[in-house]
């Protein structure tokens, strides 16, 4: 008997796969109180080209990092939801009384996180310059200041977290992801000087703030777009389909790569979809009703999401010894860089006891931000380029594994989360009955 299966049927198989591990995995990650994103990631990693889908079999697994690859359509549709979610925290009402506080924190902590691994990359460049290019340490030294918006945010509405911590978090995350690009946009531009012998102000300067600038304008210019839209529908199915139709059409305009006399236009999903958000939450006045609703059907989204992440992280790379070393290095200082760097700037801010104390620790998470930089710097910066992407992905898989748990640790010790209720939708409906 011979069976065949076309792709289509092939990507669905894997999907379901993918979505079905990741809710079994789930509930033993709930017996050992471990984040259901952990057991996202880890499920990925089990079904990923170097567990399940070593074995060969067409439809169990994925066989490779390119069938991954070829659905990033789902990763960049989540990572807009994730924003677009990220976007709502910033209301004028709850700015007014953290605003202040969450921008000192979020530009200095990332400042300070990457000058501080640049520092110690640099020294460690000098030690062994053969085996480490200087430009690899200088563009580490940006990527260390990205966080991953997605783990966070999905920590923080899995324990349905409350208090000071967690309104300063988020903040500070979205914003963070704004400052790292600049960051990033400014260290590659220098490597790429050192590697060609010039330095290129327009990469180093311009293209980076046109990106931050021109990405907050579409996510602003949809957002008004989105609110005048809106008000033609009035049943709730409409309404809800309304965001959907327009975190769609965010990103796919955010794709759109432009060069014009010599200049490189882009944008940035992430910033383009928090100001979407960001519009729509402080001019629609139902808007917390609405995104109630959309959590519940971007669900199934956002686990896929974590479990496609999960896959790709390459464990061969653990066999590596200078990628591991170097990665070891990064993962310490870049650590303390977001420990220390949202202490201190907590305490000149005169932020609350507990985001002093907390704040760092809820930002360790490292993913898709990091991970674009690294892709960016491994298409131009050749064998540095390709080191930089090896570490960045050994970190991520350290931190995507270990930091949605140090997460929830921190807004426990906060008192920011509490103890789960045992409550099932099940019970509920058989008592209705």
């Amino acid at each position: 008997m011979t069976i065949t299966m076309s792709q289509s049927i092939e990507i669905l198989l894997c999907l379901s796969i993918a979505l079905f591990a990741g809710l079994m995995l789930s509930r033993l990650a709930k017996v050992l109180k471990l984040p259901a994103v952990t057991a996202y990631l880890v499920a990925g990693v089990l079904i990923g080209p170097f567990c399940l889908g070593a074995i060969g079999v067409k439809g169990i697994g994925f066989q490779s990092i390119g069938d991954i690859k070829s659905l990033a359509i789902i990763s960049d549709v989540a990572l807009g939801f994730i924003a677009f979610s990220i976007g709502n925290e910033f209301r004028v009402s709850q700015l007014k009384s953290i605003g202040k506080q969450a921008t000192i924190i979020g530009i200095f902590q990332a400042v300070f996180t990457t000058i501080l691994v640049d520092i110690t990359l640099v020294a460690l460049h000098l030690l062994i310059p053969k085996q480490f290019p200087l430009e690899a340490a200088i563009v580490l030294g940006a990527v260390a200041s990205a966080t991953a918006p997605a783990a966070t945010l999905m920590v923080v509405r899995q324990y349905k977290a409350k208090g000071p911590v967690t309104s300063t978090l988020l903040p500070v995350v979205a914003l963070d992801d704004a400052v790292g690009l600049i960051l990033f946009s400014i260290s590659f531009g220098v490597a790429k000087s050192l590697g060609a012998g010039g330095t290129n102000l327009v990469s180093i300067l311009v293209e980076p703030l046109l990106e931050v600038v021109l990405s907050l304008g579409l996510g602003a210019l949809m957002g008004y777009l989105f609110t005048f839209f809106e008000r033609f529908f009035h049943s709730r199915s409409k309404r809800l389909s309304m965001p959907v139709a327009f975190v769609f059409v965010t990103v796919a305009i955010s794709m759109i790569k432009i060069e014009i006399g010599g200049v490189h236009i882009a944008f940035s999903s992430l910033l383009s979809c928090m100001m979407l958000g960001t519009i729509f939450c402080n001019i629609c006045d139902f808007s917390e009703e609405l995104m109630d609703r959309l959590d519940r059907w971007t669900a199934p989204i956002f686990i896929l999401f974590f479990v496609l992440s999960g896959a790709e992280l390459e464990l061969p790379i653990l066999a590596n010894g200078i990628v591991v070393i170097i990665g070891l290095v990064y993962i310490v200082f870049r650590s303390c860089g977001k420990y220390f760097g949202a202490n201190i700037s907590a305490k000149i801010s005169k932020a609350p006891t507990n985001v002093i104390k907390y704040l760092g620790i809820t930002l360790l998470p490292q993913a898709g931000v990091a991970l674009g930089m690294a892709i960016k710097a491994e298409a131009e910066l050749g064998a540095a380029g390709h080191l930089v992407a090896n570490i960045t992905l050994f970190s991520v898989l350290i931190y995507e594994l270990v930091g949605p748990f140090l997460t929830k640790i921190a807004l426990q010790k906060a008192g920011e989360i509490n103890p789960e209720g045992k409550v099932s939708a099940r019970k509920l409906d058989s008592d209705v009955k």
